[in-house]
């Protein structure tokens, strides 16, 4: 993550995304007029008290911060399961530390890296508790 001022806040959302019976959420933050985007296996919610797998895919447009609608082929529906703003600190490649001040996420979270694609959010408690 290359942003510019990292004492500003940034916006992240979660996106819910539901096909059928299948669901997944998008996390999004808000980095040097992109969306870096992790897809997570689960909510929110769960993430509080949770590690969550993470895998990065493609960045996204701004535009999607504030997206729900119908997905991009019609088979299902995007929602917003959490939206605010975050700082980070202690970037690198394979790390990044933040402070969410979401309506379900908020508090310090690490989101760090497996291995190529393949990357864990998990909340800070959980990390001293260790």
């Amino acid at each position: 993550m290359n942003s510019h001022d990292k004492d500003m806040p940034k916006r992240f959302v979660i996106q819910e995304h539901r096909r059928g019976d299948d669901v997944h959420w998008d996390l999004m933050l808000e980095v040097d007029e992109i969306l870096l985007t992790w897809r997570l296996k689960m909510p929110p919610a769960q993430i509080t008290v949770h590690p969550a797998e993470a895998t990065r895919i493609s960045d996204h447009p701004l535009r999607f911060l504030t997206y729900q609608g119908p997905v991009q082929n019609g088979a299902g529906r995007v929602g917003i399961a959490d939206s605010g703003v975050y700082h980070s600190a202690n970037e690198t490649a394979d790390r990044i530390d933040l402070n969410l001040a979401g309506r379900v996420l908020n508090g310090p979270f690490v989101l760090e890296r497996a291995d190529k694609t393949r990357w864990r959010l998990t909340p800070m408690r959980d990390q001293i508790e260790r």
